[in-house]
């Protein structure tokens, strides 16, 4: 039999061994059994474990309220069509787009004269201090086309510019400025519509006003980019310039000393010296920002004078700086590959100059260029030029590599007289598409009363070359036009503004918005040419499937 001890012993056997253990310990110096001991938790341990699980029942807390109790905010709905209409109204062609209400939708701003008052009767031309009719600044949400703001501004409008910021630190603080014909300069809020500043100008009645209202560096030191505006009396050229922030005159008016006739430009040498060039007839006049700074203040300035541009200059009597083959029509900067060249296109020819020392890169004879040309990428990260060559019903789309003036596409397109003009927008293979304007009949619009013809709207991309899509057709008079991507990557959309073809005579001013993927399944393909295999609808889709991107 089993004695009591080893009967315990089996039956607990753990609490033999911890008795063994004791006993053992027993035998140990004290100062081995005492390293040999297990560690008691501190009360600092324990407090570090309710802390750590404290914090993580608070993360959970918060992540579980921020995904499911409080709602995500939601996405602003944009609408792919919609129209504003305005009645016994005429229209300017201007267009600008931005952000008015900043729910990141571009949004639309135009302007229109009415014999009445505006639209929504909250301000009228009496509130200004204006008579009817007078000229009206309306901003449209990009998103469903409802008014934002509107109100009287002038008499008449001969100029706008618009993004001018007021401040150099203030984002919220760009502006409108419009140039009345009757010599006012009134700057608006762009997000608010609400006056800024509002001053009468220096000219005379007898001046007519030269476009475009130019922007020029800060000359006054408050750190806001000025304003440049010129002005033609008889066959003079006199500019002043205006304070951006303020819209107080720096200076006097000077005269530019040069009988040009056309639309100024702004162009700054590679030796960072900007100067005024204006077409003079068959010629190309130019004049310094710094020049002009001294003749209107009396005093030196901080700006530069290029010496070898000076040099041109002061063996020429009118300030010449280029002789043209024929008389100069447009004038426009194009980048190039050390700072900006020079497109000029006269009577006879289109031409790259560099943008230094003015020698031609590329010339290209042509007939006549009915209006300024457009930039676009016909291959990947590659500028092309688009020029619209003829007369209108013999009118030919040529697409220029403008580094090298080659031809890359080209193609007949008859057109109404009066067409609104071309323009593109980047899709995401860093191509462009291309939106021309022409007449529904391509092969027999010699036989065709003008009256009975529609404008048409045609897309074309450079993967589809022997392609273009039609549209739409509008039979109203088309002011102004732009395509435009009025969410980032998302919405390509054009924008139309119609209304009477004579500003004497009110009628029907309407702006409208058509998203252009909604009026790709509708269209209508054009085949240029053999070597498509395609199907209409396998042509539509890929069109559909079109990305746009933004150029910046």
């Amino acid at each position: 039999m089993m004695d009591n001890k080893d009967l315990e012993a089996e039956i607990h056997p753990l609490k033999s061994e911890d008795k063994k253990s004791q006993e053992n310990l027993g035998n140990l110096p004290k100062n081995e059994g005492a390293l040999k001991s297990k560690p008691v938790p501190s009360r600092l341990s324990r407090c570090r474990t309710v802390a750590f699980f404290l914090s993580l029942f608070i993360c959970l807390c918060v992540v579980f309220v921020l995904s499911f109790i409080i709602p995500c905010p939601d996405r602003p709905s944009s609408q792919g069509t919609w129209r504003l209409d305005y009645n016994d109204s005429v229209t300017y062609d201007f267009l600008a787009l931005g952000d008015i209400n900043r729910d990141k939708i571009q949004d639309v701003l135009f302007l229109y004269k009415n014999t009445n008052s505006s639209n929504n009767l909250t301000r009228s031309c009496a509130d200004e201090g204006l008579s009817t009719p007078c000229a009206f600044v309306a901003a449209v949400s990009g998103a469903n086309g409802s008014v934002l703001w509107e109100r009287p501004v002038a008499q008449d409008v001969a100029l706008v510019k618009c993004g001018m910021p007021q401040t150099p630190d203030s984002e919220a603080s760009s502006a409108c400025i419009l140039v009345g014909r009757l010599g006012s300069l009134i700057a608006l809020s762009f997000f608010t519509g609400e006056t800024l500043w509002s001053h009468p100008s220096s000219f005379s009645g007898n001046a007519s006003i030269l476009s475009p209202l130019l922007q020029v560096p800060d000359i006054d030191g408050d750190g806001a980019p000025d304003l440049l505006l010129l002005t033609q009396e008889g066959q003079e050229v006199s500019g002043a310039i205006y304070s951006g922030s303020t819209g107080y005159q720096i200076g006097h008016r000077g005269s530019l000393g040069v009988d040009g006739d056309g639309v100024a430009l702004l162009h700054a040498t590679r030796t960072g010296a900007q100067y005024i060039l204006l077409p003079c007839a068959s010629a190309l006049c130019g004049f310094s920002v710094k020049g002009l700074y001294e003749r209107i203040t009396g005093r030196d300035g901080h700006f530069k004078e290029d010496p070898s541009w000076e040099k041109i200059l002061n063996r020429s009597a009118h300030r010449r700086l280029l002789h043209s083959s024929g008389t100069v029509r447009y004038l426009m900067n194009v980048p190039g590959k050390a700072g900006q060249d020079l497109l000029l296109v006269s009577s006879e020819a289109c031409m790259l100059l560099d943008g230094q020392d003015l020698m031609p890169r590329w010339t290209l004879g042509v007939t006549q260029v009915l209006r300024k040309p457009i930039l676009g990428h016909y291959k990947p990260d590659t500028l092309a030029v688009v020029i619209e060559n003829g007369t209108s019903i013999d009118r030919q789309i040529l697409l220029l590599d403008l580094s090298t003036g080659s031809m890359l596409w080209s193609q007949p397109l008859p057109s109404l007289p009066g067409g609104p003009p071309s323009t593109s927008l980047m899709t995401a293979d860093h191509r462009s598409a291309f939106f021309f304007w022409g007449v529904r009949d391509l092969v027999s619009t010699n036989e065709m009363d003008p009256q009975d013809m529609q404008h048409s709207l045609y897309m074309f991309h450079p993967t589809l070359p022997g392609i273009l899509l039609e549209l739409a057709n509008v039979s109203a008079n088309i002011v102004a036009f732009d395509a435009v991507l009025f969410e980032p990557s998302r919405h390509a959309a054009y924008v139309l503004l119609t209304g009477p073809a004579s500003s004497d005579v009110p009628g029907l001013v309407s702006v409208t918005k058509h998203k252009v993927r909604d009026l790709v399944p509708g269209s209508r393909v054009i085949h240029l040419g053999e070597g498509s295999s395609d199907s209409d609808q396998a042509i539509r889709d890929r069109f559909s499937r079109l990305r746009y991107r933004s150029e910046l």
